[in-house]
């Protein structure tokens, strides 16, 4: 991978609590897959970012090497990547995603 690309991926990931890499944005999804990922974590309350890969190809090739995840959406908690949208919607119908989210946002408003 392009170190320059890499290094904007690094950058995004440990800049963001809660990000997750999709088609579209939160307010405008352009598929159901990234829809559905953005109404779980709506649902949970807590803030996060979107990258939309469409508007960057270059991205949207490099995420698929940086995780070694071929799909979108990608979410990324506080730096780890979690999965794509299926993922998701197991570890929250399982009532695991909500508690993972809590602690990330946690530790993000604890004093440096």
């Amino acid at each position: 991978m392009n170190p320059i690309l890499q290094t904007k991926i690094e950058g995004q990931i440990k800049n963001s609590k809660i990000l997750i890499y999709m088609k579209g944005n939160a307010a405008m999804p352009q598929c159901g897959f990234s829809a559905a990922t953005v109404q779980v974590f709506s649902s949970l309350g807590y803030p996060f970012d979107t990258v939309d890969i469409l508007e960057d190809p270059e991205i949207r090739q490099g995420m698929k090497e940086f995780s070694n995840w071929p799909t979108f959406p990608q979410v990324y908690l506080d730096g780890e990547f979690i999965g794509g949208c299926d993922i998701v919607m197991e570890m929250h119908q399982r009532g695991e995603l909500e508690p993972m989210v809590r602690e990330v946002m946690a530790k993000a408003s604890e004093p440096a």
